[in-house]
């Protein structure tokens, strides 16, 4: 009996601990099952999350690049804003000259503004041969580019642009200028005797004659010898002063004068053959620094 309920009690026993063991699992089971739901829950937040992290990286990257096209654009805008500012000093500066520039410049000096202009031009198409100066009306041909060394022969190229200017003088408005054309030297004196016997005795003849070269070639191109007047300065009216080498070349030149016509309307010289001129009878062109064969004294001169 006694061992009838031990093994009662045992089977009690084991039942009782199944019956805990059963509760503990179903408990388990329970929070697993709580932890699973909640683990879902956690991933499709976590989903969403990447989800919305990706639209944000997104965002950013489209930022980013609208913010380099921005800065493009900016530093677009800057350069044209630079670009305008200069513009504008430059007008600023060109405006500020003209509120100082004598009225002479601004279209009531000697020569019409059509005529200067036209004569502006041709300037800058020859800078090595022309310089024009609007306050005074006047055309000047630099010595050096217009003539041969102790020469008043006048170049090719110098031929050229009196033809030139030769057109813009018998047409308009120019027809109605007087021309004086004033020959200048510079301060050496002429002792090449290969100069000396082409007729130019010292600065006066030269200057004089190459005056008259310069009329010469306008009359050539059919310029009225009535609107035409001569003078030679020799070296007494330098442009710049000095005896460097600079000064001297800029003193060599021919100016030609417009002014306003006191003779009556101006006519072109008409007929085939060019109005006659008397010039300096002169032998083949020689360099007025070569000796020939003769010792000169100073080394430097013409």
């Amino acid at each position: 009996m006694a061992t009838r309920f031990l093994v009662v009690l045992g089977v009690l026993a084991l039942l009782a601990g199944g019956c805990v063991s059963q509760d503990k699992y179903n408990a388990l089971k329970l929070d697993r099952d709580q932890l699973a739901e909640q683990f879902g829950v956690a991933q499709k937040d976590a989903q969403a999350a990447r989800a919305e992290l990706e639209a944000y990286k997104q965002q950013m990257a489209a930022l980013l690049a609208n913010a380099g096209s921005a800065q493009d654009m900016i530093a677009n805008q800057a350069a044209q804003l630079a670009a305008k500012t200069g513009e504008l000093a430059r007008l600023q500066a060109e405006y500020d000259a003209l509120r100082k520039t004598p009225p002479v410049m601004l279209g009531t000096g000697p020569v019409d503004i059509a005529t200067s202009g036209e004569l502006e031009q041709l300037a800058r198409q020859y800078p090595d041969l022309l310089e024009y100066d609007a306050a005074r009306g006047m055309l000047k041909f630099k010595g050096d580019v217009t003539f041969a060394v102790g020469s008043a022969e006048l170049t090719p190229r110098a031929k050229e642009v009196i033809g030139r200017f030769a057109r813009i003088i018998n047409s308009g408005a120019a027809s109605g200028y007087d021309l004086l054309v004033v020959g200048h030297t510079d301060d050496q004196r002429v002792v090449n005797p290969a100069t000396i016997a082409k007729g130019h005795k010292d600065n006066w003849y030269l200057s004089a004659h190459r005056a008259i070269a310069v009329a010469g070639e306008m009359f050539a191109q059919q310029v009225s010898q009535k609107r035409v007047g001569v003078m030679g300065y020799a070296d007494q009216r330098p442009a710049v002063a000095g005896t460097s080498e600079s000064a001297r070349q800029q003193n060599r030149r021919v100016e030609v004068m417009l002014v306003k016509s006191s003779f009556g309307p101006a006519r072109v010289a008409t007929g085939s053959t060019p109005a006659p001129v008397t010039p300096v009878r002169q032998p083949k062109p020689v360099n007025k620094d070569t000796t020939s064969g003769v010792d000169r004294t100073p080394i430097i001169n013409k």
